[in-house]
């Protein structure tokens, strides 16, 4: 049932460890997401899939072969790098060819497969350009079809859209999606930034100091964080002591209230909420934030204070510090959390 199964496996860098005990399967074609802070763990563990850092115990599995201590080239495995890693002397044909030299394919074959990558990726027309005269999108396209090109049972990709400008990077996360999804093909990929985890992913693992504190869909990570940690790694949740829980809503919990603040309504008079809302909640707004078509008010309660996002409707609907206001809360998203 599951193509790649990782069972047990722990790295330490002499009395450091990275990671103790980690286990999870993969299904055959899924995108899953190692998504944490720096320091975490995550990019040694990708480097240990691939074979570039061996556990110091545990098991990889790959449709069913124990993998755990093979040579890098032995596993069928492509990775894609930050830093791209291209032969400045060589030119895009000439970079995406040498993992098929190295594999001694006849030199039809090799240009049939190279011609077939450049496509795929979209850099036709520059086969013959080096690395020093392409952008920085274009030459992790580069480094991609590298790693496409030699037919990978499985692509590892280590935050490897961390260095580019946003517009270039939503561009090619999008095409990363699209090729893979394409191909079918089984990827685990590395970042730390939640908006590329989120939009890419079938499957996110979240890690924290060298453990998965959480593995589920884009959606239920999102949504349904299971612990503190995860809601504030995962976004701007509101978190609520159980003091201020109770002072703010009436709840009795045991451990923190996690609240999105798109859960919050700043109560509009006329509009039906419908019957999962809370009572109106008296609140008053400290000041506001414009993040592009959302704005971020930051509003002071009885439970203290609290982030409402509100689409971004045009000048004359922001509210000014000071204004009196009225808070709905959406009983069905408020999550307790350990």
């Amino acid at each position: 049932m599951f193509y790649l199964e990782v069972a047990h496996l722990a790295k330490s860098f002499g009395d450091t460890p990275v990671f103790s005990d980690i286990s999870f399967d993969i299904r055959q074609g899924e995108f899953i997401t190692l998504l944490g802070p720096s320091g975490c763990g995550k990019s040694t563990l990708l480097r240990s899939l691939a074979g570039l850092v061996p556990p110091d115990t545990g098991q990889i599995r790959v449709a069913g072969e124990d993998i755990t201590w093979l040579k890098p080239q032995q596993r069928g495995i492509g990775m894609v790098f930050q830093s791209y890693a291209l032969f400045p002397n060589l030119t895009v044909a000439g970079n995406i060819a040498f993992g098929l030299r190295m594999q001694k394919l006849d030199k039809g074959e090799i240009a049939r497969r190279v011609a077939e990558a450049v496509e795929l990726v979209g850099l036709t027309g520059r086969e013959h350009h080096h690395p020093a005269r392409l952008s920085g999108g274009q030459r992790q396209r580069v480094a991609l079809a590298r790693a496409l090109v030699v037919r990978p049972r499985i692509l590892l990709l280590d935050e490897p859209l961390s260095a580019l400008d946003a517009p270039i990077r939503k561009r090619l996360r999008e095409q990363i999606r699209a090729i893979q999804q394409q191909l079918g093909l089984t990827t685990v990929f590395v970042t730390h930034d939640q908006e590329e985890a989120l939009t890419l992913s079938d499957r996110i693992f979240v890690m924290n100091q060298g453990s998965i504190v959480q593995a589920d869909t884009a959606e239920a990570v999102y949504t349904r964080p299971a612990s503190d940690f995860v809601a504030g790694f995962m976004g701007s949740y509101n978190l609520l002591s159980p003091e201020q829980a109770r002072a703010l809503l009436g709840l009795e919990i045991d451990g923190k209230l996690a609240i999105r603040p798109e859960s919050i309504y700043l109560r509009e008079p006329g509009r039906d909420y419908g019957p999962a809302m809370t009572a109106p909640i008296p609140a008053r707004i400290a000041q506001h934030q414009l993040l592009g078509n959302v704005v971020r008010y930051r509003v002071q309660t009885a439970g203290g204070e609290l982030m409402v996002d509100r689409l971004n409707r045009g000048a004359r609907t922001l509210l000014p510090a000071g204004r009196q206001v009225e808070l709905l809360f959406d009983t069905a998203e408020l999550n307790e959390v350990a």
